[in-house]
């Protein structure tokens, strides 16, 4: 057989099909790398259970022998990689996000804590929303204490109330007096009084009649039992009205607290002033107050004066008129 016939019986097979090769080139061209040895792979269809379990014996592969890829065919990963125990490593590295998350500093944080309280009043509860009532804080405040040191003055001034002709007046209400209860509840520890500086408030300020019942039923009974005084500085007509309406929902006790002073220099005769912060409203009132009583004072004594001139002169001119 010559050698033609011979690779072509080779290259056909014993039944006249091709066979396959028994080496596959990883790369062409003049420089050929290695060449992997490619078991003996029948074409037939025709599979024997004999031949679903027979392993070639060509399949022995040498590992050692691969060709791998060199380091620069590797993707470079390295810059993305984020580093979990320093978080600077990054920005020292002088690569950046696209996208960088905003900053929340502490001053916002504590801003946004404000805007919202949880207490619990009555066992109940409530969230005051504090942005809402930030104008009117003042209207409640710690006076000191008085006493043996650990009986606290708590100061309400009317004047800082919101007028009634607004239209969230309702809702600023509802709040404060949610602030104003719980407030209470966190400076009072043992007997306390509370000073109501009534003076230099109109009366589209002054707080309703339900507002004010509302506000004596939701104070806990303590509080209500260590109440030892309720001062009421420069009352007046509407002020006076609206607690002879309101004695028949409270008790005699109670009533039997309150009472009122005309004049800071009254109030201080009673408690100590050094650490309750009046508002200058409330002071150039008292200050007009005083004024006024001594012009009064003085008119009076000036009137006085006349008709005792006068009465005098007038015994005079009829005893001379009974002499003559």
């Amino acid at each position: 057989m010559d050698l033609a016939s011979h690779s072509k019986m080779t290259s056909e097979g014993d039944d006249g099909r091709p066979v396959p090769p028994t080496s596959l080139p990883l790369q062409g061209g003049p420089s050929q790398r290695k060449k992997l040895s490619a078991p003996r792979i029948s074409l037939s269809l025709d599979h024997s259970e004999d031949d679903l379990g027979e392993t070639p014996d060509d399949l022995d592969i040498n590992v050692d022998e691969l060709d791998t890829p060199d380091e620069g065919d590797y993707l470079d990963y390295t810059d993305h990689e984020m580093d979990w125990e320093d978080p600077g490593a990054a920005s020292r590295s002088g690569t950046s996000d696209s996208y960088t998350i905003p900053t929340y500093s502490a001053e916002e944080e504590r801003r946004d804590v404000k805007l919202w309280r949880t207490v619990v009043i009555g066992e109940q509860e409530h969230r005051i929303n504090m942005k809402v009532i930030e104008p009117y804080m003042k209207v409640v405040s710690h006076g000191g204490y008085y006493g043996n040191g650990v009986n606290a003055i708590i100061v309400f001034a009317a004047c800082f109330l919101p007028d009634s002709a607004r239209e969230d007046y309702h809702e600023i209400m509802e709040n404060l007096f949610l602030y104003v209860i719980s407030t209470l509840e966190l400076m009072v520890a043992e007997d306390y009084m509370i000073v109501y500086l009534n003076g230099a408030t109109p009366h589209r300020r002054m707080p309703g009649l339900g507002w004010l019942k509302k506000c004596y039923q939701m104070i806990d009974r303590r509080l209500r039992k260590n109440l030892k005084s309720f001062i009421i500085v420069h009352p007046s007509w509407f002020i006076r009205t609206v607690l002879a309406i309101t004695k028949p929902f409270i008790s005699a006790k109670f009533s039997s607290k309150i009472k009122y002073v005309n004049s800071l220099d009254e109030l201080q005769e009673l408690i100590p002033m050094d650490s309750i912060q009046i508002p200058e409203c409330i002071i150039k009132l008292d200050k007009d107050l005083k004024e006024a009583a001594e012009n009064s004072k003085i008119n009076s004594f000036l009137q006085g004066t006349e008709l005792t001139a006068a009465s005098r002169t007038d015994r005079q001119d009829q005893a001379g008129a009974s002499s003559s």
